[in-house]
């Protein structure tokens, strides 16, 4: 067996080192598994060549990703080494600067790697990659556009390949509580409006929502009006406001924040009436569904969310989720928000072409579906390895996706997505115009230029 080398995070900054030779997890030909494309990886043989992957997992997620790259390494005889850092973004900079950077980088997010690729340190990814990610991952070009950028030359190349993705686009609820009370779950837009308002007229709250976050506090609200965005604009209009090609103060862009205020600017929506949303810690938000009798029906937030359920909670069970759904009359599909990594060369060598091509197999993403935390958009890949299957219906929620888009406020300047986006919500939640807080908002990205 070929080996598979780790390294620490103290490591990262320092030099590359060898560790233990790495086993697979599961042994090729049994379960699910696509093990023709695990043996197919065995035509490309890389005998001795040193693959090296620096990207920002640590802990279960870098065992995770160790069990994936296992497979390559034993299929191609490649001597793969990883290391995982929380300091990636400030690392891979410093790296790419003084020449030493790994062949592989794993980006949390593209803003980071389009800025590196406009520095020339990025290599465009094997001739033919945009093609199949067009046709094998749901909303394919969406994916070729997030991973598309400007070289140094000013030409637009396939840089990044996206690899474990997170879903935003979730509602959740009580399944016994709906069931109680005669809910169906909503389809569209208007039937989730309608279901708001029918559960205040039979006495009831229908959301809780919290925005609050420490120094972040106001960030959940951006996840809601993203959503909005997607819903009620085409992708390209978002595109344009994530690029403030549009501003902030444009009608399209207004009408989203707003779409957020129908929900928690109404104090028979929300828990604790609309005043309690910017004060409320979203930990502490989703617990109102759990009490009895509910403090609300429904919470609005993405796939980690269940961590801060109350413990021995079993989502799929005493928990449950639904997509958040589009609206029927504006014929937009049906968009999803989230997040993800990509994988880009910043050191060009036949086994870093490899590694890219290597994504491209099932094997890679069923490897680690089979774990925990991972989702995809491959349609190609067997669902049924999926270790949880609550990861299994969020990963069907992606596969359904006619257009993907990833967090805007973290493809954004800090000073604006993780800044004054931030802010203005939390002064929206408590009651100052949209058209104000937009203002305000675009006031901070002007005085960035």
């Amino acid at each position: 067996m070929k080996k598979l080398f780790l390294m620490s995070a103290a490591a990262a900054a320092l030099t590359l080192g060898s560790a233990h030779a790495a086993d697979l997890k599961f042994t090729p030909g049994e379960g699910d598994f696509n093990w023709e494309s695990y043996e197919a990886l065995k035509a490309t043989q890389l005998d001795g060549e040193e693959v090296t992957v620096f990207g920002p997992w640590l802990g279960p997620d870098q065992e995770n990703v160790e069990a994936v790259l296992a497979y390559f390494a034993e299929a191609t005889g490649a001597d793969v080494k990883y290391v995982g850092s929380d300091s990636f973004e400030q690392q891979i900079v410093i790296d790419a600067e003084a020449g030493s950077a790994p062949n592989i980088a794993v980006f949390p997010q593209p803003g980071l790697a389009s800025d590196m690729a406009s520095r020339g340190f990025l290599s465009p990814l094997p001739e033919g990659t945009a093609e199949w990610v067009r046709d094998n991952y749901a909303a394919g070009q969406s994916w070729v556009d997030l991973g598309t950028y400007a070289g140094k030359d000013g030409s637009e190349n396939l840089y990044g390949f996206f690899y474990k993705v997170d879903v935003k686009s979730l509602v959740w609820y009580i399944p016994e509580n709906f069931e109680d009370a005669g809910y169906e779950i909503p389809q569209t837009m208007e039937e989730l409006k309608a279901l708001t308002e029918q559960i205040v007229a039979d006495g009831g709250t229908p959301w809780c929502i919290g925005l609050g976050s420490g120094g972040a506090t106001g960030w959940p609200a951006t996840d809601w009006v993203e959503d909005m965005m997607l819903r009620t604009q085409p992708p390209s209009v978002y595109d344009q406001w994530v690029a403030n090609e549009i501003e902030f103060t444009d009608p399209a862009v207004i009408g989203a924040i707003e779409e957020f205020g129908w929900f928690a600017r109404n104090d028979q929506f929300v828990a604790g009436g609309s005043g309690a949303v910017a004060t409320t810690d979203f930990r502490d938000s989703p617990k109102g569904l759990f009490s009895s009798p509910p403090q609300c029906y429904m919470h609005h937030q993405a796939s980690f969310i269940p961590a801060f359920f109350p413990e021995g909670t079993e989502v799929g069970v005493d928990a449950d989720f639904f997509y958040m759904p589009a609206y029927a009359d504006k014929d937009l599909g049906k968009p999803v928000l989230g997040a993800g990594t990509l994988w880009a060369i910043t050191k060009d060598s036949p086994g870093a072409q490899a590694l890219i091509k290597f994504l491209e197999s099932p094997i890679a993403h069923e490897v680690w579906m089979a774990q925990k935390g991972f989702l995809t958009p491959y349609k190609a890949v067997n669902t049924d390895v999926f270790a949880d299957p609550t990861l299994k219906k969020m990963n069907d929620i992606l596969l359904g996706a006619t257009t993907f888009r990833f967090d805007a406020s973290d493809l954004m300047p800090g000073g604006v997505g993780a800044g004054s986006f931030w802010t203005g919500m939390v002064d929206y939640a408590g009651g100052k115009p949209a058209e104000e807080v937009a203002s305000e908002i675009q006031k901070s990205w002007d005085s960035l230029k």
